[in-house]
Order: structure tokens, then sequence, then C-alpha cells
């Protein structure tokens, strides 16, 4: 199997850490994005140093500052988007929009994975623990 590089942006969360986790399990060169603004949350921290020490590579980068977007997009060609919109207290899944502008602007990422994929979490109560 041809190995790729992979971003998973949401990777502290609850699929996005089984996401990074079965990245790194398969030999893909892992990417976590992580958000300034995850500020002093010490169990996301705990997790990232967790990634960085399997092996995975930690990338800063804000949804609000396109130009880190752009740079972090030209490292891979896989990105792998777990970022709930329940998080967010509302239906900010339209923030993936920068995600794409991002991913338009560096020319090299191959597939995209969505976060929800279409779906509405909050008729999703069920397919969860």
């Amino acid at each position: 199997m041809e190995k790729s590089k992979v971003l998973v942006v949401g990777g502290t969360g609850y699929l996005g850490r089984r996401i990074v986790k079965a990245s790194l399990a398969q030999g893909h060169e892992t990417y976590v994005l992580f958000r300034p603004e995850i500020g002093l949350d010490i169990d996301k921290l705990q997790m990232l140093l967790s990634f960085k020490g399997q092996g995975a590579r930690l990338v800063e980068a804000s949804l609000n500052d396109h130009r880190s977007l752009v740079a972090t997009m030209k490292q891979v060609e896989v990105v792998v988007s777990a970022m709930s919109g329940v998080h967010f207290r509302s239906h900010n899944l339209q923030l993936q929009l920068k995600l794409v502008d991002a991913i338009k602007e560096a020319g090299n990422v191959k597939r995209f994975l969505p976060s929800e994929f279409g779906m509405d979490p909050a008729r999703m109560g069920h397919a969860l623990h």
C-alpha cells in the first residue's frame, strides 16, 4: 500500500484522535493541525504530545490565518477534517470552506475528506456512545 502524507484537522476530538492513531498505525506520515485557540487545555496538549511521541508531526495553524493554512496544505497530500459542528455550538462546519480555499491555493492535495460527511450530528445521537 502506498503511504501518504495525511493531515488531520480536529485530531484531538472523539473521532479525530482515532483517525490520527489509525493513520500512524498504517504507516502514513501523519500531521495533526492544532489551533493556537486551544490555549492551555491540558488534556488536548497531552494528547498532542502523545501523538508527537508516536511519530506525528504537529502543525500550528489557525482557521483565521489563510497563509498558515496554505503553508500547512503544501506539506500534505490528504486532508481529513474531523471538526465537529457541535463543538462550536452551532453549525460552523462552514469553516471547512477555509480549508478548501487553502487546499485550492496549495494545489497539491489529492484528497479532502470533509467532516460530518453531510450528516446532521444532532440526528445521530444513537450512532455513537
